[in-house]
């Protein structure tokens, strides 16, 4: 009897093995897909042209597809010699699923790396990673992740980062940054490199995560689960992705193709430039159906094989399209030309009788809805107001006039601006006035009706804490009055999402400066930045009522005015420290390659974590290098430099000259001060900025004085001093000394007069 079923389950099999071919024929015979005398299957993946596998078969290179026999089934690869595997061609939408491979970053129980790849995807420009279907996720305990991909010859760099200290902290099914982070994949990208990179080297979590995972995957084909995924990512080398193709690679190429002889796309077909690529992908027109690259282009769809169309009537199938025959006794709707009604004299008699009556009831009904209108307006006007109010109060609005009427009053002198004067300024927030994207929100460009320039801060909404982050924003900004500090002049509660009004910064950041060669800055000029901004972090330090943590020290959060003034901008991450305090509990904030270590790994702010992060900065000003480096922090590299004594090997060539080269080492000396792991070990902004005056002094001082401004070997003198003082000693270029130089850290801009008091020459 067993025997008996086996046999019949496979007679089922083989009928319906049958069936599905002879469908397939069928399918092929109606709508061709590939050339004729041309093969059109690899295995279970059907390869329609402009796609082909044999010489003549494809419309050019980028459209091989190497069908190897060496696999069971046979496995399609996107090229001669390569190794992306395909999976799925969608001619309408112009898109290839394929196989990607998955990096890793591995370790044993000693905290050795025993794994680690980094792939690289590299695509013909026929190809780009579609930035909609895809998205890039790290997976780990301990993990960051960089995504680097070229469109062209520009650089595109995005990462996440990914921490937690047991399972139980994992989010069940959320990829959220805790065991699990995703972001966006820029669009038009021909080729990517994914990298990894652990903190710890997985210590303390190894028995249920040694591993860390990266890679971009279609977005419906991976949901992220702490019960399965690390499990399932150990076992899993690649993961299905989305790519999207094109003919040609003109930015906007229809109308220039259609007047070429090589235009591909054939009869009943139409031209289609899509968004997200360069080039062009042809459709079939409505009512057709098939290959529209194929040479008998798209075959027209017979309609009246459905049913459903002409009710009472005859179906009467057209190229594109079919028209009705109606039965007797029926006529065509004239609402639906596609349908047919029932005819019945009868009523003809009643239609002006039932016109009349409508026409009444519609002057009626008209008379009504302009009164409801009317009542509706009012509604809608007081609604509004209360919205507002709402928003107000929903944005901390009583909490902010609160704080800020004790915090000095600056409520006086804070401008509150309406939802209409800020549309209007930055032309109802057309993406022209966008300046920038923060941590927090994006900047635009605003003109004021005095014809004021400014720039508008909205915050990003959705995000949980956004409202306490603009509520600290003002209250933080409101107390600092420093000119290199970007000024407050006003905010607007009236929106969902709240703005603030800042005064217009002219000359860019500092991170355009340095990295994009918007200008060229000599060393002089990048001492000048350099003391101004840590003078500023200094004032926010010490010389508030509540010391001021930034929280995102950063090149790009330090702007220039047209005389190269520095301005210390972007206070959304920004703590207040309570009276009595040194540091906070705090979640980590801030930027990738300017994060303290200490502050990653203890959640503890401060003043110390803004330290490291400028000492991130000098660094950069120093070798004119990003902070992330070749996936590699330039910390590491820099602190690799100082300790094998080559420095010289990443400076910039364009700063240094034999005249400042004692000065360079000492700043890169005090960067290294800057940088140590151990924050008790690193000066303060206050010490960090009389040391940066005191270089500055000694490398422009013309008769060769020096300065010895190290805080360090002079800590025998501070120590007689108020925590707000300082003490130079200054020494002639004889050697002899002048004495020394006292005052107090409250008005930096006066150091330099009190430096060169005991000479006695005004200078």
């Amino acid at each position: 009897m067993a025997a008996l079923q086996r046999i019949f389950l496979v007679i089922q099999v083989a009928l319906a093995i049958i069936g599905i071919l002879i469908a397939s024929t069928t399918a092929t015979a109606t709508t061709p897909q590939s050339l004729p005398n041309c093969p059109d299957k690899c295995g279970n993946l059907t390869v329609p042209y402009p796609f082909g596998m044999a010489e003549g078969c494809y419309r050019s290179n980028p459209f091989f597809v190497n069908c190897s026999q060496a696999t069971e089934p046979p496995t399609a690869y996107l090229s001669k010699n390569g190794n992306i595997i395909v999976t799925n061609i969608s001619i309408a939408d112009g898109e290839v699923q394929i196989f990607n491979t998955i990096a890793r970053d591995c370790y044993n129980a000693s905290g050795l790396r025993t794994t680690r790849n980094s792939p690289v995807l590299q695509l013909r420009s026929t190809y780009t990673i579609s930035a909609t279907k895809n998205k890039f996720i790290a997976v780990g305990c301990d993990t960051y992740a960089i995504f680097k991909g070229f469109r062209g010859t520009d650089e595109s760099v995005t990462g996440c980062m990914s921490v937690c200290n047991s399972l139980e902290n994992v989010d069940q099914n959320s990829c959220s940054g805790i065991g699990c982070c995703q972001t966006n994949i820029p669009s038009g990208l021909h080729n990517r490199t994914v990298t990894l990179d652990s903190y710890t080297n997985h210590s303390g979590i190894w028995d249920f995560n040694p591993c860390s995972y990266a890679f971009i995957v279609e977005e419906t084909q991976f949901k992220f689960s702490r019960n399965t995924t690390f499990q399932q990512l150990n076992a899993t080398t690649r993961l299905p992705m989305v790519l999207n193709w094109a003919i040609g690679d003109d930015p906007d190429p229809c109308d220039l193709a259609q007047k070429r002889t090589n235009y591909v796309c054939k009869r009943n077909s139409k031209c289609v430039n899509p968004t997200d690529r360069n080039g062009y992908i042809c459709q079939c027109l409505e009512g057709y159906e098939g290959n529209p690259y194929h040479p008998d282009g798209c075959q027209d769809i017979n309609e009246c094989e459905d049913s459903n169309h002409c009710n009472h009537g005859e179906c009467n199938n057209l190229p594109g399209n079919y028209s009705c025959t109606c039965l007797k006794g029926y006529k065509i709707d004239s609402m639906d030309d596609k349908s047919c009604i029932e005819e019945n004299p009868k009523n003809k008699s009643k239609i002006s009788l039932l016109l009349i009556i409508s026409l009444s009831v519609s002057m009626g009904l008209l008379i009504l809805f302009v009164g409801i209108s009317w009542i509706c307006c009012g509604i809608k006007r007081r609604q509004y107001t209360r919205l507002k109010e709402k928003y107000f109060k929903d944005n901390g609005g009583l909490l902010l006039l609160h704080q800020l009427a004790s915090h000095g009053g600056t409520v006086e002198t804070t401008k509150i601006f309406s939802t209409e004067e800020l549309e209007k300024a930055t032309d109802n927030y057309h993406e022209s006035r966008v300046l920038g994207e923060g941590g927090y929100g994006t900047v635009y460009k605003g003109i004021l009706p005095d014809d004021k320039v400014v720039a508008i801060k909205k915050s990003k909404a959705g995000a949980p804490t956004q409202s306490d982050q603009f509520a600290n924003e003002v209250i933080v900004l409101s107390q600092i009055n420093h000119r290199n500090v970007v000024k407050l002049l006003g905010c607007c509660l009236e929106t969902e999402v709240p703005l603030l009004v800042y005064e217009f910064i002219t000359n860019g950041t500092l991170y355009e400066h340095i990295h994009k060669k918007r200008s060229p800055l000599p060393f002089e000029l990048r001492m000048k930045i350099a003391v101004e901004t840590a003078e500023a972090l200094a004032y926010l330090h010490s010389s508030t009522s509540n010391p001021i943590i930034h929280r995102d020290v950063k090149a790009e959060n330090i702007l220039l005015d047209d005389n190269y003034t520095a301005k210390v901008s972007d206070f959304g991450a920004s703590r207040l420290i309570p009276s009595g305090q040194t540091e906070i509990q705090t979640l980590v904030l801030g930027t990738f390659g300017y994060l303290d270590p200490e502050y990653l790994q203890t959640n503890q702010l401060t003043e110390k974590s803004d330290v490291y992060s400028f000492g991130v900065v000098l660094v950069e000003l120093l070798t004119s290098r990003v902070a992330l480096f070749k996936d590699k922090c330039l910390t590491s590299i820099f602190l690799s430099s100082m300790d094998r004594d080559c420095l010289n090997q990443i400076l910039d060539d364009d700063i240094v000259n034999e005249g400042n080269i004692e000065t360079v080492k000492n700043v890169a000396g005090l960067a290294k001060r800057c940088l140590r792991v151990i924050g008790e070990e690193r000066p303060t902004m206050k010490e960090v900025a009389m040391e940066l005056e005191g270089m500055r002094i000694t490398a422009k001082h013309p008769w060769g004085t020096n300065v010895n401004y190290s805080i360090e070997e002079n800590e025998h003198l501070l120590g007689s001093l108020d925590s707000d003082a300082y003490v130079l000693d200054v020494t002639g270029g004889d050697g002899s000394s002048s004495g020394f130089t006292t005052g107090t850290t409250s008005g930096y801009d006066s150091i330099q007069t009190q430096m060169f008091m005991p000479y006695g020459d005004g200078r």
